[in-house]
């Protein structure tokens, strides 16, 4: 993983950093979010933070495990992401699990009203699968799910508090 590139205007690791300031601002002030910034701050989170390689454009997943990627390994990875704002009472849903694709795991990405990541949750496709409730409903095959029933079923990957921690021990 490449370290971030603080003194060029146009790095990547830059441009994500002002993409979730504007959103965050843009919210704030119009009460709308920027459509799409969630979904490329989450992919760039999730292969950041995972140590994931990014896939080139497949269909069906965005990155792939690498041997630093722990359970992820070899695996070919879908990523999903969802801001979370602390003062909505909606239910999240995340968006379409495309279950007819090539993949392996899923990765939900949650962001908080900064669109800074907060925690990430894996799960594997066969467990995926075998919770997704009424596979005949409409919504089942369109791989429609809340997030709090994929938090129910998946594995937390990530967390910022892990994070926290770890910069107070040392």
């Amino acid at each position: 993983m490449t370290q971030p590139q603080t003194n060029n205007a146009y790095s990547v690791d830059v441009l994500m950093q002002q993409a979730r300031q504007l959103a965050a601002n843009y919210r704030r002030a119009t009460g709308k979010t920027l459509a799409g910034v969630s979904g490329e701050l989450s992919t760039y989170d999730a292969i950041r933070l995972l140590n994931l390689a990014p896939a080139p454009d497949q269909i069906g997943y965005e990155a792939i495990g690498t041997e630093e990627s722990g359970d992820l390994h070899n695996d070919r990875v879908q990523i999903k992401g969802r801001t979370i704002f602390s003062n909505s009472k909606s239910t999240y849903r995340i968006g379409q699990l495309k279950m007819e694709q090539n993949w392996d795991s899923v990765v939900l990405v949650l962001l908080d009203d900064d669109y800074e990541p907060f925690e990430i949750f894996e799960i594997d496709r066969e467990t995926l699968a075998d919770n997704i409730i009424d596979q005949q409903s409409k919504k089942a095959k369109k791989g429609a799910m809340t997030v709090a029933r994929f938090k129910k079923i998946a594995t937390l990957a990530w967390s910022r508090e892990w994070v926290s921690e770890e910069e107070e021990a040392s």
